[in-house]
C-alpha cells in the first residue's frame, strides 16, 4: 500500500489495479486504426477460413462450425493475452521504464500482475467483438452463459498467460526473440484442437483442457456445476501451474537481466 504524502490518502491494489487496467485502455482507444485493424485483420483471417474449409470440406465444414467458432475465439483469447503481455514488457523496456517498476511501493510482482490482468480484461472485450461478428455472420447460435463461458475461458487463457510472462522475460534477458514468441503463438492452434477426450495426458497442456471444456460449455450448454469435478481440477491446476511457472521464469529472467546490467538495454 502506497501513501500520498501530499494529501494523506492510502493507495491500495484496487487503486492499483483500477490505474493499470484504464491506462491499458486509454493507449488501446488512442490508436484507433490500430485497434481497428488488429480486429479486421482476425476476422478476414476467420473469413478465409471459413470460405477455405468450405471450398474443401463442403458439408463437413458445416457441419463442425460451431467448434470452428469456439475454437477461433479461444484461440483469439489466447493469442491477445499472450502476445499482450509479451509486447508489452517489450515497449517497457523500450521506453525505458521496466525498471522503474522495480522501486514502486507495491513492488515488481503486483504491478506485472495488475498488466496481466488489465491486458485480460481487454482481450475479453476484443474477443467479445469477433465473436459477435462471428455469430451474426454465418448465422450460428451458441450458448453463451456468461457464469461458464467465462471462468472457463478465464482459466483456460491463464496458461498462455504463463507462457506470455515466460516469453517476457526472455525478451528482456535476450532482447529479439520475436521467431520464437511467434512460434509459441502458432502452437496455440494445435493445443486448441488436441484430442483430450482421446488422448486424456494431453490435458496437462496449456489450453488443451479449457479447449475442450469452453466447446461443452458453448456448443452443448453444460453448466460450470454440471462439469466433472475430476475436469474442473484439471483446468484449474493447469492455470494456476503454467501462471506460477510462467512468473517465476519472468522473475528469474528479469533478476538475472539486473545482474547483468541490461534490463534497461534495448
Amino acid at each position: 500500500m502506497s501513501v500520498d504524502s501530499r494529501s494523506g490518502r492510502t493507495g491500495g491494489y484496487y487503486h492499483l489495479l483500477r490505474a493499470v487496467v484504464v491506462r491499458d485502455l486509454l493507449i488501446w482507444i488512442r490508436y484507433p486504426v490500430n485497434a481497428g485493424m488488429r480486429l479486421f485483420i482476425n476476422l478476414l483471417f476467420f473469413g478465409m477460413l471459413l470460405y477455405g474449409g468450405t471450398l474443401l470440406a463442403g458439408q463437413a465444414m458445416a457441419d463442425s462450425l460451431e467448434g470452428l467458432i469456439v475454437g477461433y475465439f479461444l484461440w483469439s483469447l489466447a493469442t491477445g493475452a499472450y502476445s499482450g503481455i509479451v509486447n508489452d514488457i517489450q515497449a517497457e523496456a523500450g521506453w525505458g521504464t521496466l525498471e522503474r517498476h522495480f522501486v514502486t511501493p507495491f513492488g515488481f510482482g503486483p504491478v506485472v500482475l495488475a498488466k496481466a490482468v488489465a491486458i485480460v480484461f481487454r482481450t475479453f472485450l476484443t474477443s467479445a467483438v469477433v465473436l459477435a461478428a462471428m455469430l451474426l455472420a454465418t448465422g450460428t447460435r451458441l450458448d453463451l452463459h456468461l457464469v461458464t463461458v467465462v471462468p472457463v475461458a478465464t482459466l483456460a487463457i491463464a496458461s498462455a498467460l504463463g507462457l506470455g510472462l515466460a516469453m517476457g522475460g526472455l525478451s528482456v534477458l535476450y532482447k529479439r526473440i520475436s521467431s520464437v514468441v511467434n512460434l509459441l503463438g502458432f502452437a496455440f492452434v494445435g493445443l486448441i484442437s488436441a484430442p483430450v477426450f482421446d488422448v486424456p495426458w494431453l490435458a496437462a497442456l496449456p489450453l488443451v483442457q479449457g479447449s475442450a471444456l469452453l466447446q461443452l460449455a458453448m456448443r452443448s450448454g453444460t453448466r460450470l456445476w454440471e462439469f466433472d469435478p475430476a475436469a474442473l481440477a484439471v483446468l484449474v491446476a493447469t492455470a494456476v501451474g503454467y501462471l506460477a511457472l510462467g512468473y517465476a521464469a519472468f522473475g528469474l529472467a528479469t533478476r538475472r537481466a539486473r545482474r547483468l546490467g541490461v534490463l534497461g538495454d534495448y
